[in-house]
């Protein structure tokens, strides 16, 4: 008996609605806030920045730690930069302004190169809590909230993009008795997301046995993906620009997102 919450994207794609509804008038088109960087590290906000472009953002903003303002600033023109730690990550403090900020946007993508600190994860952890709206999470993003209790798993208008590493360690912790293994098939990755999103608010791409897998609320999509290394920041760009623009479609925009990554 087939499987009728996995639907497989393969020569077109699965929702043809979704991808020739998109806004035409890039006023219309939304307005995104990405969030990342350190001192030792920001080419995921700047990777990001040209990914959500390339998807058809109206209108992008990205946040950054001061501590790399004389870096950075002629190459992101639209960055601004917020409080940062001595170390160039970002301090509490800047909660405020990111807060501001994400009231302006439709969604906001933590694009990561956030690196280890205490205070960021105060930052993070708090911006979870205050902010109600979209929020899509990737690279080192992902490992302020892998643990119990994971607002991954449970915050409503949450969606990550992550590495079956990171998938491994968030169901080792949230999800003990169906463990998450690199060697696992296909269909029993598959079978495992509909399960776990199953009545549960989270939204996950992932990848697997060379196929990207997008699941939220039951239903799991597979698109075959491309031999690359360095896909979940773009990615979750591409996925930030299609939910924003499809807020009440979560599972066909994320769909959709994929298959317009693929062939950009």
């Amino acid at each position: 008996m087939e499987d009728t919450y996995w639907l497989k994207q393969t020569d077109g794609p699965l929702f043809e609605d979704v991808l020739w509804s998109r806004p035409e008038n890039k006023q219309r088109a939304g307005k995104l806030l990405i969030v990342g960087g350190n001192l030792h590290g920001f080419s995921a906000p700047g990777t990001a920045y040209s990914a959500v472009v390339k998807a058809g953002i109206g209108t992008a903003r990205v946040i950054l730690p001061d501590k790399i303002q004389k870096t950075v600033g002629k190459l992101i023109p639209e960055a601004e930069f917020a409080p940062s730690t001595l170390s160039g990550s970002f301090s509490k403090k800047a909660l405020a302004q990111i807060l501001d900020s994400a009231q302006w946007a439709d969604g906001v993508l933590l694009a990561g190169d956030f690196g280890r600190n205490s205070e960021t994860a105060i930052l993070l952890d708090s911006f979870i809590n205050k902010y109600t709206g979209q929020v899509t999470i990737a690279q080192d993003g992902l490992d302020y909230f892998l643990d119990k209790n994971s607002p991954l798993v449970n915050r409503p208008s949450t969606s990550s993009v992550m590495n079956l590493g990171k998938l491994q360690k968030l169901a080792k912790n949230n999800r003990p008795t169906t463990p998450v293994m690199h060697s696992m098939m296909l269909a029993d990755l598959v079978q495992l997301l509909h399960d776990w999103t199953t009545g549960n608010p989270w939204a996950i791409i992932t990848k697997q046995a060379g196929n990207f897998i997008a699941a939220s609320g039951g239903q799991v999509s597979t698109t075959p993906a491309p031999q690359e290394s360095n896909w979940q920041v773009e990615l979750a760009a591409y996925a930030s620009v299609w939910w924003l623009q499809q807020p009440s479609k979560t599972f066909e925009a994320l769909s959709t997102a994929i298959y317009d990554y693929i062939k950009n």
